[in-house]
């Protein structure tokens, strides 16, 4: 044998086997780590994608619209306006309106039904410069019937300290149409609501220095314990340091750093892009004209067992006539009615046991087992908050 050992032919491992595993062995070892990391990120891109951002959750403080309103004239109706009877406020404003132009009507010359006196509305946004324009929304304030084909004149729209924040003219577009005839009336959507896009120009600026803040307040659309100090964690994080503190449920105060100090700006603009997993508390509202339900995420049952039942007394009244018979002597044909009482008293519903601990799919899925509708669910779930079994509040809209 020459000192060599013969291996057998049929059970050795050929040499391109050998040498690919030579090769794929520290493939896997490389690649190992990288599935691991990569499985780390999907992990933590998911979570990323079921948080909010603060811009969703939250307002910073300063940061707001304004409500404005003026009342002012549409012109130009098809004979849809408000009929201007003596004393009206219609005519009142049309006759002062007309005395500014250097006319000077006569009250029998006001006799026009192509006119309506209007409420103009509009919300001023956030750092509005003068000269930018914003949308308006007018609607009627007499008995015009319709807006369409009407033009708003010169109106002055005001804000809460009195003063003149933007002026709105312009062409009304109105949703909705009304068309009557001798017999027959067809009303589509709101006719006497209309909208002016870009109709108002903006002549007064609410002051307010954004770079000038040494403080940044933000406040929670949902007020929370939990949610404000994530808030502030998540924001202490990004700055490293502790520039970020909950005062209360409702607002997160922020110091400025000393490195955004000129650069306020960035720092909202950075702080609201952050994303934190905001908590809610176990709530169930209820409509009760509607019956919509509505329940969070944390509504927890305790075991109890829910029976719903109905007794239908159900009468129903039927005439028959009863006539003599063929060739009879005496009788008279009549009415006689027939009377059937059926009565249900829900011997098919059983009771149902819903465990402790559930979810919310399963508690829905249970109560849906028992063949109700909202009206009886809605029942059923304030009998189970008075029972002590359910671990959410309940909330009657």
């Amino acid at each position: 044998m020459n000192g060599r050992i013969k291996v057998n032919e049929m059970t050795s491992t050929p040499p391109c086997m050998i040498e690919m595993d030579c090769v794929l062995r520290p493939l896997k070892r490389l690649m190992l780590p990288v599935f691991a990391g990569l499985f780390i990120i999907m992990i933590a891109a998911t979570a990323a994608h079921s948080a909010s951002r603060i811009k969703d959750i939250t307002e910073f403080e300063g940061v707001r619209e304004n409500m404005l309103v003026g009342y002012g004239l549409v012109v130009g109706l098809n004979g849809t306006g408000d009929s201007l009877a003596d004393g009206h406020f219609t005519k009142q404003s049309l006759k002062a309106m007309l005395n500014r132009l250097g006319v000077k009507p006569t009250d029998a010359g006001l006799d026009s039904n192509n006119v309506a006196a209007v409420m103009v509305t509009a919300e001023l946004p956030p750092f509005a410069r003068k000269g930018s324009r914003i949308d308006v929304t007018v609607s009627s304030l007499g008995d015009a019937s319709s807006l369409l084909g009407g033009t708003l004149l010169v109106t002055p729209i005001l804000g809460a300290d009195g003063e003149v924040y933007a002026v709105s003219q312009g062409q009304l577009a109105v949703g909705g149409f009304a068309a009557a005839g001798a017999a027959e009336t067809i009303t589509k959507g709101v006719p006497t609501s209309a909208r002016i896009a870009n109709g108002a120009i903006v002549e007064r600026e609410v002051k307010f220095e954004l770079a000038s803040l040494k403080t940044v307040k933000m406040t929670l659309r949902n007020p929370d314990f939990t949610t404000s100090r994530r808030i502030a964690q998540a924001v202490n994080a990004f700055l490293g340091t502790t520039a970020a503190s909950p005062t209360d449920p409702t607002t997160v105060q922020i110091r400025i750093p000393n490195d955004y100090t000129e650069d306020v700006f960035n720092l909202l603009a950075d702080i609201e892009q952050l994303r934190i997993e905001p908590d809610q508390m176990a709530r169930v509202v209820i409509d009760e004209q509607s019956g919509i339900i509505v329940m969070g995420e944390n509504v927890r049952i305790s075991t109890v067992a829910i029976a719903q039942g109905n007794l239908t007394i159900r009468i129903t009244e039927a005439q028959q006539v009863s006539q003599p018979g063929p060739f009879a002597e005496v009788g008279t044909t009549t009415t006689v009615n027939r009377t059937d009482v059926a009565v249900d008293q829900g011997e098919d519903q059983r009771l149902t046991v819903v465990n402790e601990g559930i979810t919310l799919q399963e508690m829905v899925n249970g109560l849906n087992a028992l063949g109700i509708g909202p009206r009886d669910m809605i029942t059923i779930l304030q009998a189970v908050k008075a029972a002590g079994a359910m671990q959410a509040s309940i909330e009657v809209m």
